[in-house]
């Protein structure tokens, strides 16, 4: 695996992105590297991957007090971010998953 955990994220949301907009325009996801919680002192990168037409939000957080581990969670735009993120190993995430992940629950 890279060393790099941001660039492994964005190459897979940038693949799952340019899937989803191939084959259901009607998504059209926007796709977003966040650098908040780094400027506010918190060691991590976030990345949200947004619907405006639904004002869906899947949020991905990779913090570096838990490396190869990828948080994430589904909200609403509104929202922002919830309390209660899943987990899972940033091997785990493929582009496909992502891509199942933005059109389930965009659509």
């Amino acid at each position: 695996m890279p060393d790099d955990p941001l660039k492994t994220l964005s190459d897979l949301a940038s693949d799952a992105h340019a899937r989803i907009q191939a084959t259901h325009e009607h998504i059209n996801p926007v796709v977003e590297v966040r650098r908040g919680m780094r400027d506010a002192g918190i060691p991590a990168d976030v990345m949200t991957i947004d619907c405006l037409r639904t004002r869906r939000r899947i949020t991905l957080i990779l913090h570096d007090e838990q490396p190869g581990n990828l948080l994430y969670q589904f909200v609403t735009i509104e929202d922002e971010v919830g309390d209660d993120f899943q987990q899972m190993a940033l091997s785990d995430l493929t582009s496909g998953k992502l891509f199942d992940w933005i059109y389930d629950y965009f659509s």
